[in-house]
């Protein structure tokens, strides 16, 4: 008996199955209870060096000096990179933004707030900080988002209320124009536009790169494929990217175009639109939304194409490189000084 090998059938690989879900859990809970643990602990440690500050009437400078000392000689009697006087920086900046605990997120890892830190404007940290939560954003993915100015991105569309709104609860996906942005960040596919020679080529490169092309889109997307072939009267038609708001129920339908869009494009959209609503709509979904990306684009000519279609039919641009982030935030400066 003691020879006996163990049978694994069905029933073992169920259990096998089992014991790595709980554990998989457990880990998972494990290492959010450290990194909310970590989170309070450095929190507290900022509010003790501003009290010793406020007590002291120490100033900026000294207080430099001060923090220096403190890392020194903590790291004397723990050890530890946690304790560098850069860390001792951020631990007092975050409870001097989050002077309630209660305000900061079991969600986030100190290393979100870290980054979340770096910003200086309080309304632009609040939209990264309701984002990174509402689409569960790993520090990486936050970071590309901040270097991409999608909060600037995003408010540029908006009016005064809405941008204190956004910056608020970050973005909702309530209506079609919600998941719009204008423009487009490509930065990730790494190429130019002197090298990017046809549609299919950039088509391509989006699919190879999928994850960051989903990041970039936002939440709620779900790829379901390209070069959707619709055929009508015998003639053939191709949508280059077809997705799956799960959000707002209903299919998005992608257009790429490296040169000026054209009303050409702006009626053939309107077709695919139209037979999606026709033919692969089923009983819950809400109307299609068709979006033509091109790399420029005639807002005089795209107004007057678009006038009369009821359908959810916009135009956006595209560019292959991070937008000029000071510019973006002057543009929403003037839009919060109205």
């Amino acid at each position: 008996m003691e020879n006996q090998s163990i049978t694994k059938d069905n029933n073992y690989q169920r259990l096998i199955d089992i014991l790595e879900a709980e554990y998989l859990i457990l880990r998972q809970k494990a290492r959010k209870a450290i990194d909310t643990t970590m989170l309070l602990g450095y929190w507290r440690i900022g509010q003790y060096v501003i009290e010793y500050e406020q007590k002291g009437n120490i100033k900026s400078e000294y207080g430099k000096k001060v923090l220096l000392e403190v890392s020194k000689d903590l790291r004397k009697r723990v050890g530890g990179k946690g304790l560098s006087r850069t860390n001792l920086v951020y631990m007092r900046l975050i409870y001097l933004k989050y002077p309630k605990s209660q305000t900061l997120s079991d969600q986030l890892s100190w290393s979100h707030y870290v980054s979340l830190l770096s910003i200086h404007d309080d309304l632009e940290r609040s939209f990264y900080e309701k984002q990174c939560i509402n689409e569960s954003w790993s520090v990486r993915e936050l970071e590309r988002q901040m270097d991409s100015a999608l909060f600037q991105r995003f408010a540029l569309s908006k009016n005064k209320e809405e941008v204190l709104k956004l910056s608020q609860e970050g973005q909702k996906y309530e209506l079609p124009q919600d998941i719009l942005k204008d423009p487009y960040v490509f930065e990730f596919l790494g190429i130019s536009e002197e090298t990017l020679k046809k549609e299919s080529q950039l088509e391509e490169k989006l699919i190879e790169n999928l994850q960051k092309f989903l990041l970039e889109l936002g939440k709620g997307f779900a790829y379901m494929g390209k070069q959707y072939r619709i055929t009508l009267d015998g003639v053939h038609y191709f949508v280059d990217l077809v997705f799956y708001h799960r959000i707002l129920k209903c299919f998005v339908l992608i257009d790429l175009k490296l040169q000026k869009v054209s009303y050409g494009d702006i009626g053939q959209m309107n077709m695919y639109i139209n037979y999606f609503k026709t033919e692969e709509n089923v009983e819950d979904d809400n109307e299609p939304i068709g979006i033509i990306l091109s790399a420029r684009k005639n807002d005089v000519m795209v107004e007057y194409a678009l006038g009369g279609i009821t359908n959810n039919l916009f135009v956006s641009r595209y560019q292959l490189y991070l937008p000029d982030k000071q510019e973006l935030q002057q543009k929403v400066r003037e839009i919060l000084e109205t």
